[in-house]
């Protein structure tokens, strides 16, 4: 049975018990819609969905890319300069410790109701999983091809670049494939707490109008783009790093 056959069977599984819990306990639609209800609102309100969306994505890709950059650098900077690795290993703990929902207010004060404030959530929740990730990766290479290469007396900036780098990424790609699975998560609280658009505005508009149905047709709007980005970002990983051995 191939992946996709695999995905079908689960997401059907899904659906039954969906429709069970809702007929077995006799559930009304404003606490638990049925899938039907659901699909029904999904296609009365693909448009208004569809256009919510696009700012979403927008903060998501950006988040991601902007959160992949700010991550790898300081990954860089700890790896290769001890002092800075003491003043930031502490700053990475606390971004990390700190609850999204606790800082999220104060992003949109800052940033404003714009992208800005979604794009920066987006971020900072990726930040913590993206440098350790490469961090890790980059202490851990190899102490047989260090040695190998400065017997062939390579200079410390071609050990950086054709041993150490390659050697950190796929530990870089599975703290990026988690970033990429929570990066649409930053992007919708920070609608939930202060926007104007967005899938994250549509819910909580939906909730407090107790259109229920509508509500969970933005969820699975969010569940198919975050997962269309994670299995697009772990393919295009797949054949960037093509020395990474499968488990």
């Amino acid at each position: 049975m191939n992946k996709l056959s695999r995905g079908l069977v689960i997401l059907s599984g899904l659906i039954l018990v969906w429709e069970a819990i809702v007929l077995f306990f006799q559930l009304p639609p404003y606490i638990l819609p049925s899938p039907w209800l659901v699909a029904k609102s999904l296609q009365l309100n693909w448009h208004l969905i569809l256009t919510e969306s696009l700012p979403t994505v927008i903060e998501t890709l950006l988040g991601l890319l902007l959160g992949v950059i700010f991550g790898c650098l300081a990954a860089l900077i700890m790896a290769f300069f001890r002092p800075a690795r003491m003043w930031m290993l502490p700053v990475l703990i606390i971004s990390q410790a700190i609850p999204t929902f606790a800082i999220a207010p104060l992003l949109v004060i800052w940033f404003g109701f714009g992208m800005a404030s979604k794009i920066v959530t987006t971020i900072m929740m990726l930040f913590f999983p993206i440098t350790s990730a490469f961090f890790d990766g980059l202490r851990r290479t190899d102490p047989g091809w260090l040695d190998l290469a400065k017997t062939l007396k390579a200079t410390k900036m071609q050990i950086f670049w054709r041993i150490r780098i390659p050697a950190a990424l796929p530990s870089l790609a599975s703290g990026l494939r988690v970033a990429t699975a929570i990066a649409p998560i930053g992007a919708v609280v920070g609608e939930w707490v202060g926007a104007s658009r967005g899938v994250g505005y549509l819910m909580m508009n939906a909730n407090a109008r107790m259109q229920i149905d509508l509500m969970f047709a933005a969820l699975i709007s969010i569940i198919l783009f975050s997962l269309i980005l994670y299995f697009s970002i772990d393919k295009l990983l797949r054949v960037a790093i093509y020395w990474q051995t499968e488990g």
